[in-house]
């Protein structure tokens, strides 16, 4: 198999004794190196994808093009939540909260 840029695959102990075991990964190929005098090895520069399907780190790794395998089981990256700041919830933080009668001691004492 020749990679492409854009192809996802998951490297293993079949394309490299660096990744066997535990040390598999999938990866997203973003380019490929040219062709190098070891026959049947390749330089590939790409992502590494967590199980979400986020890139973690950007990585230059050299494999066997015949231990290298499609990945075709990662969801796609979804689009990342806004996160409240912890200051603008009005049941925790400095007191205030409690002061106006409202937040979570407030809530507790009106059941």
């Amino acid at each position: 198999m020749r990679p492409q840029p854009g192809d996802l695959l998951r490297v293993d102990g079949r394309a490299s004794v660096q990744f066997g075991g535990d040390r598999g990964l999938t990866f997203r190929v973003v380019s490929v190196g040219p062709e190098v005098p070891h026959t049947g090895w390749i330089w590939l520069t790409g992502y590494v994808l967590n199980r979400r399907g986020t890139a973690t780190v950007k990585r230059e790794i050299f494999v066997q093009t015949t231990g290298l395998r499609r990945h075709v089981d990662i969801p796609t990256p979804g689009r990342a939540r806004a996160a409240r700041p912890y200051a603008a919830r009005n049941d925790q933080g400095d007191g205030e909260a409690a002061r106006h009668g409202e937040g979570l001691r407030a809530r507790a004492d009106a059941r």
